[in-house]
């Protein structure tokens, strides 16, 4: 692939860090409520750090400051940009109706 990805892959990875987030805070609440059998000290601490982890990564995810591909490249600049959530949105929105027209 080029320096732009296509827009199919930018939703699928937008997608996975959804899924990842659900996952991470999901996996927070199974430790919370003792699923797993462990001592309650270790399920409590486990449970704070996977909701830490999971709430950490919802916020990148929201402001696009991850680091797995969906960045945006400046024709003028060398150095990487990040999109925020609304932007790579926007932007989708935008390329979506330039195809229509076609």
């Amino acid at each position: 692939m080029s320096k732009k990805q296509s827009r199919v892959v930018q939703v699928l990875w937008m997608f996975f860090g959804i899924f990842m987030v659900l996952f991470y805070l999901g996996v927070a609440v199974l430790m919370a409520i003792n699923l797993f059998g462990l001592p309650r000290y270790l399920s409590w601490f486990f449970a704070v750090a996977f909701a830490a982890y999971g709430l950490f990564r919802g916020y990148r995810e929201v402001k696009g400051e991850h680091s797995y591909g969906m960045r945006r490249y400046d024709d003028e600049e060398e150095e990487e940009q990040y999109m925020t959530y609304s932007e790579r949105l926007k932007m989708m929105e935008d390329k979506g109706n330039e195809d229509k027209k076609k």
